[in-house]
């Protein structure tokens, strides 16, 4: 154990406090103690990589593995509290597997996830934002994140995976409440009602897509094949499942989180106005300075490694702290600064490596697209509450905002 890791004070991850402004934590673990274990409320301890340059050595390599099947033997498994069968199933997808298992299941669906899925979306995408805009146009103040940033990616996931329009609601219902909680521990019981729930669902649309496929990803998974191999009815729904969260939870983040910084950084809100041509570039800064997924999902130790002085033993639970590693200060100059034309933006909120995000175009076509027309619909678009009020969502893995109360004054359509 490293001898720094006693001059941490306690901190608990999921209260307010901490959600609001973890920063000054990850810096002080970055300087004492860039290796350092910690327990869940439930007693499993966890091991938090906080600095850029362990996170990425620990992202490639193969002794942290993300199947905890690989870590421990068969007889240190079966005393592992069995999770229920739905979940069982859910953790079959790519995210949750190593190599070879990731290699296969991430050919097939890259298969489906095409470039050609995600240029088509760009004029939707466009409507979608407008339709959501000219619904806020004759409001005085709304709610940014219930009125834009969710329904925005909630309906392209939906579209892009066939979800029938009329059940979008039910879906956005079902993901809050999924991701509701610490991220990683079991969930409870309304949690595994909805999980069944979905299953079921899902199970009727594959039967109905193999029998009348339709131009969407269920049917294109469904369908795809490479050289003989299919997605079995489990890995079937664990990557729907893994799509509908992944590919709006994280947008919806990106949305709140983003805007939030721009109101707290009001000389780059004014320098992003004045020249729009910049937001690819804030884009890549917001996903920095206020990453979106804060920690990535599990690994696991299959044999003990030694990290940066420290010795972490197999079988142990290892969280790499994102939102720490975009503001270490080895890898990013002045990384406690907002900038929104930053060069050599190499950050990690879309993760590295085999596991990098499959849905990154995605994500970063709906930001630039949603940013631009939202700054040129409102430019004067003021925040309503002092920050210290907004509340954050308690979840380890991803740090977004529950609501975001916004002004909308003297927009540019007002009068006409």
């Amino acid at each position: 154990m490293n001898k720094e890791t006693k001059s941490v004070l306690p901190f608990d991850v999921f209260s307010q406090e901490f959600k609001t402004n973890p920063y000054p934590v990850y810096a002080h673990l970055r300087d004492h103690a860039p290796v350092y274990r910690t327990e869940l409320p439930d007693g499993q301890g966890m091991w938090l990589i906080t600095r850029y340059a362990d996170v990425m050595s620990v992202m490639k390599d193969n002794r942290f593995v993300k199947d905890i099947r690989n870590a421990l033997t068969k007889e240190e498994f079966e005393q592992i509290p069995r999770k229920p069968e739905v979940l069982e199933q859910f953790s079959q997808n790519m995210l949750d597997l190593d190599v070879p298992d990731h290699t296969r299941l991430r050919t097939l669906v890259h298969k489906a996830f095409t470039p050609r899925y995600i240029d088509q979306l760009h004029d939707r995408i466009e409507q979608i934002i407008d339709e959501l805009l000219d619904t806020m146009e004759g409001e005085e103040e709304v709610d940014l994140i219930h009125s834009f940033a969710y329904p925005l990616p909630i309906t392209v996931i939906a579209e892009l995976l066939g979800i029938p329009p009329e059940d979008k609601n039910q879906f956005r219902a079902w993901s809050d409440d999924l991701v509701a909680g610490s991220g990683v521990l079991d969930l409870d019981d309304s949690q595994l009602a909805i999980s069944v729930a979905l299953a079921e669902y899902f199970r009727k649309l594959f039967a109905i897509r193999r029998n009348e496929p339709q131009d969407d990803l269920i049917s294109a998974l469904v369908q795809v094949e490479e050289q003989g191999d299919r997605l079995n009815e489990s890995e079937l729904l664990a990557m729907a499942v893994l799509l509908l969260i992944a590919g709006h939870e994280t947008t919806v983040n990106l949305l709140g989180n983003g805007m939030l910084t721009l109101f707290q950084h009001p000389e780059q809100m004014e320098k992003l106005k004045g020249d729009l041509s910049l937001i690819p570039g804030a884009v890549e800064e917001m996903l920095r300075f206020s990453s979106p997924v804060e920690m990535a999902t599990p690994r696991f130790t299959s044999e003990a490694v030694e990290l940066n002085g420290t010795i972490i033993p197999r079988g142990e639970m290892v969280m790499l702290v994102l939102a720490s590693a975009n503001r270490d200060p080895e890898q990013f100059p002045n990384p406690e600064i907002m900038q929104i034309d930053r060069q050599e933006n190499r950050h990690l909120a879309f993760g590295m490596g085999i596991h990098f995000c499959l849905g990154s175009p995605l994500a970063r076509l709906e930001g630039q697209m949603a940013f631009t027309a939202l700054l040129k619909r409102f430019p004067n678009l003021q925040l309503k509450v002092p920050v210290e009020e907004l509340i954050w969502r308690s979840n380890l893995v991803l740090r977004g905002l529950e609501k975001l109360p916004v002004v909308l004054t003297d927009n540019m359509y007002k009068g006409l």
